[in-house]
């Protein structure tokens, strides 16, 4: 079985989320999401992240048809540890991460590199509701 990696905050789901997650299931059989924990958003976004707490982020992105498994992780090094275990045959991530220190990416078969559509993100759809 060809397992897929993929991992963000998810915080606010969007259009952009919806297309990457549905590539990222084109690419193999079993797709694996990682998300970040409330306490990991708040350290790495700031305090009035994230918007939705790391439950129902889990929740809303195992009720997607493209999902099988969504694990949360709390450290760079747990991140590492559970793709290291999930040994992904290819490993799903934003094109602006190409070129950067891909987390655990050292243990997935291909990185893939997903290139982001519209303006889509967390950060403006937040905004707009402002």
């Amino acid at each position: 079985m060809s397992i897929i990696w993929t991992n963000g905050c998810f915080d606010v789901l969007h259009r952009g989320h919806f297309e990457l997650l549905k590539y990222a299931k084109s690419l193999g059989e079993y797709l694996i999401v990682g998300i970040d924990s409330d306490a990991k958003v708040r350290k790495d976004k700031g305090l009035d992240r994230p918007y939705n707490t790391e439950d129902d982020r889990k929740f809303a992105l195992e009720s997607i048809r493209h999902v099988d498994k969504v694990i949360i992780f709390d450290s760079r090094d747990e991140l590492s540890n559970l793709i290291k275990e999930s040994r992904p045959s290819c490993m799903v991530i934003g094109s602006d991460w190409r070129g950067k220190d891909v987390v655990g990416q050292e243990y997935a078969q291909e990185l893939c590199f997903y290139d982001r559509i519209g303006n889509y993100s967390t950060t403006n759809v937040l905004k707009e509701m402002k």
